[in-house]
Order: C-alpha cells, then sequence, then structure tokens
C-alpha cells in the first residue's frame, strides 16, 4: 500500500495540530499548578487572618459591652454565646493551643532579644482569656442576660478587648516574625503545611472560611455587617 505526498502531509498537519494541543494543555495545567502554589497561604499570613476572626469577634464584645451599659434588652444572649464558642474553638483550642503554644512559643522563648520575653506573658493571657470565655459562655447559656450581670460582662468585655488588642498587636509584629526570621526557610515551609493539616483536622476542612462565615452571620444579628455605619465624620476644626 502506498502513501501519497497529500496523505502524509495532512498527517503531518494532524499530528503537528494535536501536538500543540497537547502543549497548550500542558502549559495550561502547568500555570494552574503554579496559580495553586500562589495561592497557597504561608504560616504568618494564616496566623495573622486568624486573627483577623478573633479581632471581629472582640468588635461584636465591644458592641455588646456598649450595649449592656446603655439597653441591656437590645443585646441577644445567643449571639454573645455563639462568639463565646467561636472564640474557644477557632482560637483557644486550635490557634492558641495547637499552634503558638505547641510551635511558635517554645522556638521564641529560646532566642536572644526582646521577643523571648513575650510567650510566657501571651501564654498567662491565654490563661485568663480561656476564663473569660468561660465567663461569657456560663452568663449567657440560659438565653438571656440578667440585670445583675449585664454590667459586670459590659466590664469583663472591654478588660478583655484591651488584653487582646495588645496581644495579638504584638504577636503580629514581634512574635511571629521572630519565629520565622529563627526558622531555616524549609522549616517554615514545612509548618506552613503542617498548619494547614492540623486545621483540616481539626475542623474537617477549612475552618477559616467556616469561622469567617461564623462571625459574619453574628455580625449580621447585631447590626454590625454594614462597615459603612462605622465611617467617620470630618475631624473638628482646629483652634
Amino acid at each position: 500500500m502506498t502513501v501519497s505526498s497529500t496523505d502524509r502531509r495532512g498527517f503531518l498537519k494532524k499530528a503537528i495540530v494535536a501536538g500543540t494541543g497537547f502543549a497548550i494543555a500542558g502549559t495550561a495545567m502547568v500555570d494552574s499548578i503554579a496559580a495553586e502554589k500562589k495561592k497557597e497561604v504561608e504560616a504568618n499570613e494564616d496566623l495573622m487572618r486568624e486573627h483577623g476572626v478573633l479581632r471581629r469577634a472582640l468588635l461584636v464584645y465591644g458592641a455588646a459591652a456598649q450595649r449592656l451599659r446603655t439597653n441591656p434588652s437590645t443585646v441577644p444572649a445567643d449571639a454573645l454565646l455563639k462568639t463565646a464558642r467561636l472564640f474557644r474553638t477557632f482560637g483557644e483550642d486550635y490557634h492558641e493551643r495547637q499552634l503558638e503554644e505547641k510551635f511558635i512559643f517554645p522556638v521564641v522563648r529560646k532566642l536572644k532579644g526582646p521577643a523571648a520575653a513575650y510567650p510566657d506573658v501571651l501564654q498567662a493571657q491565654h490563661d485568663q482569656g480561656r476564663k473569660l470565655t468561660e465567663y461569657v459562655i456560663k452568663v449567657t447559656g440560659s438565653g438571656t442576660i440578667s440585670g445583675s450581670n449585664a454590667a459586670p460582662l459590659a466590664k469583663a468585655l472591654d478588660a478583655f478587648n484591651l488584653m487582646y488588642a495588645n496581644h495579638a498587636a504584638r504577636e503580629d509584629t514581634i512574635v511571629f516574625t521572630a519565629w520565622k526570621d529563627a526558622l531555616p526557610s524549609k522549616r517554615y515551609r514545612e509548618m506552613s503545611e503542617q498548619f494547614e493539616k492540623i486545621e483540616k483536622r481539626m475542623f474537617s476542612g477549612d475552618g477559616f472560611e467556616d469561622a469567617v462565615r461564623q462571625i459574619g452571620e453574628i455580625e449580621t444579628q447585631l447590626g454590625l455587617a454594614n462597615i459603612s455605619q462605622f465611617t467617620i465624620g470630618d475631624p473638628p476644626s482646629s483652634s
């Protein structure tokens, strides 16, 4: 059987087209993999965005404290209860116990320099924060906040807010940076992967996304979801 030159040329064209298609597909796959790698969250970014969830919980506490002082009946107990439970599961049991206390504080304690003084103080604040969480759960667990609990609860929430605002700010700007700098690059990448595995194991998926969803629902319940309401006006004229 003979093959004409026309047939050979047709075959070669098809082969070239097919090869080009495979090359394009291969390039697309490589680009997709590269894009996914870019989306990978490094350990410090993970820690800081988790702080973002906890800071939103603190904003809920702050708004509740203000209302408890002026009009306690406007504070739904279940909203505070859900916030405290979220802080416990996502903040205390996961972020603090599984990441900071297990992996970060031990490294930073051994460093030379100012950062080494922080872990012991931060640990003590974790312990006190857990007492606050237990207290909030206790006074809201019945579904109502009694009149006798309104003022003490407001005071406790404000105190916790002040402590944690300082706590998280020092971690973000001093402790996490010192921890990252102390680790070899390979070890730091391994820790990023380990953090992700811990999160998936504890929450059976993306714990961060679920926590963002939960705090968003609480904010909506309390009328805090629209952040435009917090935009300030012009400052007063100077005299």
